[in-house]
């Protein structure tokens, strides 16, 4: 078949597959890896397991529902390509934007999450008691000449 030959039904139903099968491979796959390397980051930015792992379910519901459906947005084939090779361009664009979008999204929860940590961390903060009594120096003479000025 001559890549540039008209596109036929059965062309668009194989790209619908192929960027269904790589979508739900990657989103699946992507949500349980930030699962498991998640669970200890949000278990330290909450300071409790039970509350860490419960956000991180969450967050993981959160980022199925989005990403599928950003996906699925993203599915339908533009009808005005007219051969094999705008077929297959079309499905990689697509795959390289759900890609970008992961990625910024991901990008925005690692933030919100660091600035959760670091509210916790500046709130828990306890002021250090001075030491000991320093007491201030003495003033400066500003009314005499210094002797290496003489």
């Amino acid at each position: 078949m001559n890549p540039d030959e008209a596109i036929g039904t059965s062309v668009p139903i194989a790209f619908y597959l192929i960027y269904a099968t790589i979508t739900l491979g990657l989103v699946v796959w992507l949500a349980r890896t930030l699962f498991q390397a998640g669970n200890q980051f949000l278990e330290d930015v909450f300071d409790s397991k039970e509350l860490g792992f419960a956000v991180n379910r969450l967050l993981v519901i959160g980022f199925y529902l989005l990403n599928l459906g950003y996906a699925f947005l993203l599915y339908q084939l533009d009808p005005t390509y007219g051969s094999v090779t705008d077929a297959w361009n079309q499905l990689v664009n697509r795959l390289g934007v759900l890609f970008l979008s992961l990625g910024v999204i991901h990008l925005f929860n690692m933030l919100v999450l660091w600035r959760v940590r670091t509210h916790r961390e500046r709130r828990a903060q306890v002021p250090v008691a001075p030491s000991g009594f320093h007491p201030p120096p003495p003033p400066i003479d500003t009314t005499t000449t210094p002797p290496a000025m003489r």
